[in-house]
């Protein structure tokens, strides 16, 4: 599918769609407990790879209205029928890699061509570390994933550089391991607020986590053994507002928005104070200069068009926010640099590299190095873009072109990743968008 996207006047009032972070971990969370309610997920490409993926380790789950019924396997995991296809939700595969060396037999993990190219080495070893039996059917650390539990606990190091779901992946399961478990985090630990949410949801649902950091500034994490999710009578779990899709409504409100008094601009609800990281978007904006305010009670930001300067931003806790910035930086004055990025390499594509051919298409001064973009702002045209198959690259480009104007996006479909609603948010809100 393609998006064609002219220049757009934005005004309007929408609802920040559900994290596609906490409802992962919800239905994982849920599955591996008794009965659970998870209400108002999002419900997406990536999150039903999930379902499908926990229904396949035993798990009943019913959609009811706004809301997931979850009859979930009280800890006990069953070996799945087939092969598990998470499809291009590398989340699902590594939080399913765990979760299925609970199993007291083997399981097969595989995905889409973008999946079969993502790194999961240091899961696989610490899961082998841990008393499981893993193996790239390809030998080379991507998937198919080959897991033969049952794992038993113990103490392992992992490498914190590449993705912060391989430790979420092991906080999820290693409470229902029969010895504790210690994992000791190798050099920085990469998209840490990520970890945090989990830890804050692992918390709601009765599981114990010790977080423990050294003089040194090392972290380890420390999982007591044999723990039970949940509760015996349904537990109620509210998915909150995903601020990683919501960046790319406050980004065109700030280069979009129909400037003036009140009621001018957009206002964003549903987003709330919590331990996302992509939260981190309202700070960076304001250090911009855009006009925006945070009702925090209320959960609404309303932010009008601004003229925004470049900035330099720390990617390393932050990286979903990276095409967001690159198309802020593209339309504002000065530089901005975008740094500590090398791991945004690693996700559905190498997102530095495409939003710098992209952007370089839209005649954007953008430079990619190794572990940063710098950009030198001042405009950008319309032009035939690639999405790369990827969400946040077609989302962020889609604002590129309701500031340039004749703007062309394939592999428009990917929105359905991760925020299935945007294009009719966007239009609700007066974007001129045309999907074919």
């Amino acid at each position: 599918m393609k998006a064609k996207v002219d220049i757009s006047v934005l005004k309007g009032e929408v609802l920040a769609p559900p994290s596609k972070s906490y409802t992962h971990r919800a239905v994982v969370m849920a599955s591996l407990a008794e009965q659970t309610i998870v209400k108002r997920p999002l419900l997406s490409a990536d999150t039903a790879a999930t379902i499908r993926a926990c229904k396949a380790l035993g798990a009943v789950i019913r959609e009811i209205g706004d809301s997931l019924i979850v009859d979930g396997v009280k800890g006990k995991p069953s070996v799945p029928d087939s092969i598990i296809d998470v499809a291009n939700s590398g989340t699902t595969l590594r939080l399913l890699m765990a979760v299925s060396a609970l199993c007291d037999g083997t399981t097969v993990l595989t995905g889409d061509d973008s999946i079969r190219t993502r790194p999961n080495t240091p899961l696989i070893d610490v899961l082998n570390q841990l008393g499981a039996s893993v193996i790239s059917t390809r030998d080379n650390g991507m998937a198919p994933i080959e897991v033969k539990g049952p794992m038993t606990g113990g103490e392992a190091v992992m490498d914190g550089s590449i993705s912060s779901q391989f430790f979420s992946a092991l906080l999820m399961a290693c409470p229902l391991c029969r010895t504790r478990t210690v994992v000791k985090v190798d050099g920085e630990l990469k998209s840490r607020p990520y970890v945090e949410i989990t830890i804050e949801m692992l918390e709601c649902a009765g599981i114990e986590i010790e977080l423990v950091e050294d003089e040194k500034g090392h972290l380890s994490f420390i999982i007591p053994k044999n723990q039970s999710y949940g509760l015996t009578e349904y537990a109620v779990y509210t998915v909150p507002g995903d601020f990683s899709s919501a960046s790319y409504l406050l980004a065109a409100g700030a280069l979009a928005g129909r400037g003036g008094g009140a009621g001018s601009g957009i206002t964003v609800g549903g987003l709330y104070p919590n331990k996302q990281g992509d939260a981190a978007i309202i700070p960076i904006l304001q250090d911009m200069g855009a006009n925006l305010e945070w009702d925090q009670e209320r959960g609404e930001v309303r932010v009008n068009k601004s003229r925004l300067t470049g900035v330099t931003v720390d990617v390393g806790m932050t990286p979903d926010l990276v095409p967001t910035l690159a198309v802020l930086g593209a339309l504002s004055d000065g530089e901005m640099v975008i740094e500590n990025a090398g791991h945004v390499r690693y996700k559905e594509t190498d997102r530095l590299h495409a939003m710098t051919v992209e952007l370089t298409k839209m005649g954007v001064d953008i430079t990619e190095e190794p572990e940063r973009l710098v950009i030198k702002g001042g405009g950008l045209h319309g032009a035939y873009v690639s999405g790369w198959h990827d969400h946040r690259i077609v989302m962020a480009l889609s604002v590129a072109g309701m500031v340039a104007g004749d703007t062309v996006i394939d592999t428009a479909e990917s929105v359905d990743i991760s925020y299935p609603g945007f294009f009719e948010a966007m239009k609700s809100l007066g974007g001129d968008i045309i999907l074919e």
